[in-house]
């Protein structure tokens, strides 16, 4: 699966249980680790649980890897590891507060509703 595929499936995942607040950053050039960051909110313990869940599942479901899981006990903050991709699913308190965005350069997110053609940043 590819990179572009994959990140498809985790956004839509996110969407499906309404995650707010979704931001796809392309941040292939700041490391080697990864190549895109995906952050959204959820508004409760439970909800970013089933959150990154999801995004678990429905990669696997379509044959990618998911590497690891991180967070799950709290819930306030759950790593979803990708490999390619990694995704930070977060209550707002705890977003705020680590403010993923601006660490990551303040780049122009690139994330577009499900409704719209997937873009990239220039």
């Amino acid at each position: 699966m590819n990179t572009e595929e994959l990140k498809k499936i985790a956004i839509e995942a996110l969407e499906d249980v309404k995650a707010k607040d979704i931001v796809v950053l392309d941040v292939g050039k700041l490391t080697s680790m990864f190549e895109w960051l995906i952050v959204a909110s959820g508004d409760s313990n439970r909800q970013v649980k089933a959150l990154a869940n999801n995004v678990r599942e429905d990669v696997k479901e379509a044959g990618g890897e998911v590497l690891s899981v991180e967070g799950e006990q709290s819930g306030e903050w759950v790593l979803v590891d990708l490999g390619s991709i990694v995704v930070h699913v977060m209550q707002p308190a705890v977003r705020d507060y680590y403010n993923l965005e601006a660490l990551w350069g303040g780049q122009k997110p690139t994330y577009v509703p499900k409704t719209a053609a997937w873009q990239h940043a220039e």
